[in-house]
């Protein structure tokens, strides 16, 4: 297990707090034994929560060409047809998968090919769940052309919690399964919109893993 590039400014700046917070306790309460060890305590949790939070497992799938990973851990709360207004201006069958601040944090490519389109969209910070948190939160739209010739759109969407969305895509880039799309911090959510007629291979509340479970199958 790893720790993610995008976790060592936020790690470093919670360590250096705490710290600093465990030193003026020491100088200040010196005399109560119990207070300093209980900061110490609960200090070490508070570091070790960001630290869980920040990890970054090695994940290597090998799945055919029109087979569509996860692109996040975390629950499935949306599955649904759906009329795609940004890039496709259609409908089309949207997956939602929620992240808890207990999931891994790094998002994939759902699929290999050339990245067509990358948009970021700043906007409110309503929580995850919300429906109208796909067209009004901060978010960034990634679209993936496979090598077939389909389109799929990769949406990740800030919540209540996460501040800060982290995309790598780049306009015409080639990409591949087991290669990273970015990072969320903090909790929120990703959708993924699909051709309608594409076999889903989840359903509602199934807890699934980014980069290995299935999440459809082209036809």
């Amino acid at each position: 297990m790893k720790i993610h590039r995008e976790g060592y400014p936020t790690l470093s700046l919670v360590f250096s707090v705490l710290i600093l917070l465990n030193i003026l306790l020491f100088y200040f309460v010196f005399e109560h034994e119990i207070i300093r060890s209980i900061s110490l305590a609960v200090s070490l949790g508070i570091f070790l929560f960001f630290l869980q939070f920040f990890r970054r497992p090695e994940r290597i799938s090998d799945t055919p060409e029109n087979e569509i990973l996860c692109p996040a851990d975390g629950e499935v709360v949306v599955i649904e047809e759906t009329f795609e207004n940004e890039y496709f201006k259609d409908k089309r069958i949207q997956v939602s998968i929620f992240m808890s601040p207990l999931n891994v944090h790094a998002n994939w490519y759902p699929i290999g090919g050339t990245v067509k389109y990358v948009k970021y969209h700043p906007g409110k910070f309503l929580v995850a769940w919300h429906p109208k948190s796909s067209t009004l939160n901060e978010r960034s739209t990634v679209v993936i052309k496979s090598a077939a010739g389909t389109e799929i759109l990769v949406r990740q969407i800030a919540g209540a919690v996460a501040r800060r969305i982290v995309t790598y895509a780049e306009t015409e880039k080639s990409v591949t399964k087991n290669e990273e799309l970015g990072f969320i911090k903090f909790g929120s959510r990703v959708d993924v919109f699909l051709p309608v007629g594409t076999k889903i291979r989840v359903n509602l509340k199934d807890k699934v893993t980014g980069n290995i479970t299935s999440l459809a199958t082209l036809t």
